[in-house]
């Protein structure tokens, strides 16, 4: 069917394009104007046309995910649901994920952190959320079968196969790598870890596990840069390990996660445990320009009560003592480890209010959106659903002022936020929530509005209450069909999960079903992801491919 979304104003960076006009649609796929009539016409006038929103880091399925609903049923359970069901829709739950993105306008969605070994149950989660494409990043970095081989110091070609392989069964999107080497040194009594520190049993240092990953996804071709949660999240001082990492990277292409937890300079640099943090975000942006090797994703803080899940058991164990309510859960697992605290952002709290302003600060100080995407780091940070107050934040310095006229005088004395005039326009909002983050993640075919993308099409009414604009589309399309029309879904689709084309080595693959099975007495079969686990005739995964 041929359709056209006629009259809106259409805003694509991508294209240099704000301005009214259509855009057609056919097969599933934006095309070029045809020259006939079109079969359906969708009004857009008084709407602003983007493409569907693209989630580089959420974390929305896996075991940490699913412990936080075991251990707080009172944050996700909804008594209120319809049906009988409360916890179909409750928070946190697949429908609840889907529909709430997709009422936002986000088409796409990744989970950033799939241990191998939780890859099945990590890609049937997935395989659960409706409306949205979705895919997972393969985490490495502290797993025994690695950090053997750089122990005895194998090679580099043996690393990329093992990563290759790891992607491979795994069905990965891309790979990361969680404060490399840290659950083996937390297991040995580290509390803290920097870069060239040595791991206990493995004589390696963060730089060098961190340094073979780079090098391993470069050589696979993996479309997204190695994905890196550094070391020392959320410590004054903190900036000076992202500055370490940014220059171990040494030029190569590298995605620092969640960069506002590392911000935080010390207040008393020769005494960094006294005098608490102030923002360097100045410092942040000012490197991320300096280095096009380099992107990042916010971490945005958002008031309130949430749960953080993190593999990094360094920084969990370390956050148990702030627990709020007084309950949480740490696994020193085999590999990654990790824990789950939950957590409340104090309203109108000191801390917290300065690492609100530390985030948007970022933003606002990025020379280049497209290399700056929002994320809360969902829940850790904030739920996801706040992007559109943080939009809001963004492009009107007046409801800045006015938020932050309510906040304790620290935001002011440790941040540079109050004296910024900066307000995003559209186009830019498009390049931290579209253009940019499908870049990013290699998919060509999304975050843009030219002809061959696909048709995921957010509409929203121009409102300048943009925390309402944002929050229910006037339309959204997926694949070209309608799933939410004024704010509520219209048709509940199942997405695909976007996974990388890798060959494995044969060789390799012997040798790891060797480990496993001497390890857990099971071999590589157990831990694969197959076609038959999602369905009888389910298409469930859809191939992305290697750079060449």
């Amino acid at each position: 069917m041929l359709s056209v979304i006629r009259g809106g104003r259409v805003v694509d960076p991508t294209a240099s394009r704000d301005s009214v006009g259509d855009v057609w649609i056919e097969d599933g796929r934006v095309i070029d104007p045809p020259g006939r009539e079109p079969d359906a016409v969708i009004d857009a006038a008084g709407c602003v046309v983007m493409a569907g929103g693209v989630e580089v880091h959420s974390h929305i399925a896996g075991g940490n995910v699913i412990t936080s609903r075991l251990l707080l049923p009172d944050l996700y359970v909804s008594e209120t649901a319809p049906d009988g069901h409360p916890f179909a829709h409750a928070g946190g739950a697949a429908a609840w994920i889907g529909s709430t993105y997709a009422r936002m306008g986000y088409t796409t969605a990744v989970e950033p952190a799939m241990p191998p070994t939780h890859a099945l149950g990590t890609q049937l989660e997935l395989a659960d959320i409706p409306l949205l494409d979705r895919g997972a990043l393969t985490v490495m970095g502290n797993d025994d079968q690695l950090l053997q081989l750089l122990r005895e110091r194998q090679g580099g070609n043996a690393v990329r196969d093992l990563v290759a392989l790891s992607v491979a069964q795994s069905r990965g999107l891309g790979v990361k790598c969680i404060n490399a080497g840290g659950a083996s040194a937390f297991k040995d009594g580290a509390l803290r870890l920097s870069l060239d520190d040595e791991i206990p049993c493995y004589g390696l240092s963060t730089r060098q596990i961190m340094g073979s990953l780079l090098d391993a996804v470069e050589e696979i071709g993996v479309p997204h840069p190695l994905h890196v949660h550094c070391n020392n999240l959320g410590l004054p001082g903190a900036d000076d390990s992202f500055m370490a990492t940014l220059d171990a990277a040494d030029g190569r292409r590298i995605h620092f996660a969640h960069a506002q937890f590392y911000a935080y300079g010390a207040v008393d640099p020769a005494n960094p445990g006294t005098g608490g943090f102030r923002s360097a975000a100045e410092r942040i942006a000012q490197a991320i320009a300096d280095n096009p090797n380099a992107t990042l994703d916010i971490g945005q803080v958002v008031f309130g009560q949430t749960v953080t899940v993190s593999l990094d058991i360094l920084r969990q164990f370390a956050g148990r003592k702030g627990a709020k309510p007084k309950k949480w859960v740490l696994n020193a697992g085999d590999a990654e480890g990790g824990g789950v605290v939950p957590f409340l952002y104090r309203p109108r709290g000191p801390t917290s209010s300065l690492q609100w302003a530390i985030g948007l600060e970022i933003m606002l100080l990025s020379t280049d959106p497209e290399r700056t995407i929002l994320t809360t780091d969902h829940p850790n940070g904030g739920p996801f659903t706040q992007y559109p107050r943080i939009i809001h934040l963004l492009m009107d310095k007046s409801e800045r002022d006015r938020e932050i006229a309510t906040l304790p005088s620290v935001v002011g004395e440790r941040s540079s936020l109050p004296g910024l005039e900066r307000e995003y326009t559209l186009s830019e909002i498009a390049q931290l929530t579209r253009s940019g983050p499908a870049k990013l993640l290699g998919l060509a075919d999304r975050g843009h509005l030219r002809a061959g993308a696909r048709a995921d099409v957010a509409v929203y009414r121009d409102d300048t209450d943009r925390t309402a604009m944002f929050t229910a589309a006037k339309l959204v399309l997926k694949d070209g069909v309608p799933i939410v029309e004024d704010g509520e879904v219209v048709e509940w689709r199942a997405g695909r999960t976007l996974s990388l084309t890798v060959e494995s080595d044969k060789a390799m693959a012997k040798r790891a079903d060797t480990y496993l099975t001497e390890r857990f007495g099971e071999g590589l079969d157990s831990f694969a992801v197959p076609d038959a686990a999602f369905g009888e005739g389910r298409e469930n995964f859809e191939a992305v491919p290697c750079r060449v």
